[in-house]
């Protein structure tokens, strides 16, 4: 790719994600899912992993997604309308919700459902802690995934808590096990809501998967 095709890239992500953007549901079950009218862009990743940060901070809104120290805090699967061209879809995060062992079952079992049988989904973002990498738990959903042709890609969260040596080592090490998976995007993003690292490069991978301008 050129350098003007990344400028183009940058600059078509930049206009999307100026558009405006509203929460549209949070669904606790297949009936109450929106149509699927426009593209979605699934954020998986364990819970605390900074999923909703990164929405907000791709947007630019501080509380469009609800932030939470709290594991587990998000309990449904929240739709957001970006500018009528792109659905953010905001996963509850998995392996640490602070629920009864029962309802976290259901909430797991809707989200595979989601996963498996949503054809809008064009692609889920796999988000890793860049401090801890990949997890067991990773490992599964990312199976579950290739299991469902499911195209997903890894982003790096939180990567201003460490060095940028530590963070190239990383991302290597993801790059290096997303290789194994059938339906892994390639490139391995890292992203830091805080110090706004990586979000522009985001917004262009995305803004490839919205319904045309």
């Amino acid at each position: 790719m050129t350098a003007a095709a990344d400028d183009a890239a940058l600059a078509r992500g930049a206009r999307l994600f100026a558009r405006p953007v509203a929460f549209v549901t949070g669904a606790l079950s297949e009936e109450t899912l929106p149509a699927g009218t426009l593209p979605e862009v699934a954020f998986a990743g364990r819970s605390n992993v900074g999923k909703s940060s990164l929405i907000n901070a791709l947007v630019g809104q501080r509380q469009l997604a609800r932030v939470s120290n709290t594991p587990g805090r998000t309990q449904e699967i929240n739709f957001f309308d970006l500018g009528g061209r792109l659905m953010l879809v905001d996963l509850p995060g998995y392996g640490f919700a602070r629920a009864p062992k029962q309802k976290a079952e259901l909430w797991s079992e809707f989200i595979r459902r989601y996963l498996k049988g949503r054809p809008a989904l064009r692609r889920a973002l796999v988000l890793i802690d860049s401090r801890h990498g990949l997890k067991p738990l990773d490992e599964d959903i990312m199976t579950l995934m290739d299991e469902s042709a499911v195209n997903y890609q890894i982003v790096l969260t939180k990567a201003d808590k460490i060095t940028p040596a530590e963070l190239a080592r990383r991302r290597d090490e993801t790059a290096a096990a997303a290789a194994a998976h059938t339906a892994a995007h390639p490139t391995v993003l890292s992203t830091s809501a805080v110090a706004a690292t990586g979000l522009a490069e985001l917004r262009a991978a995305l803004s490839e998967l919205a319904r045309p301008e």
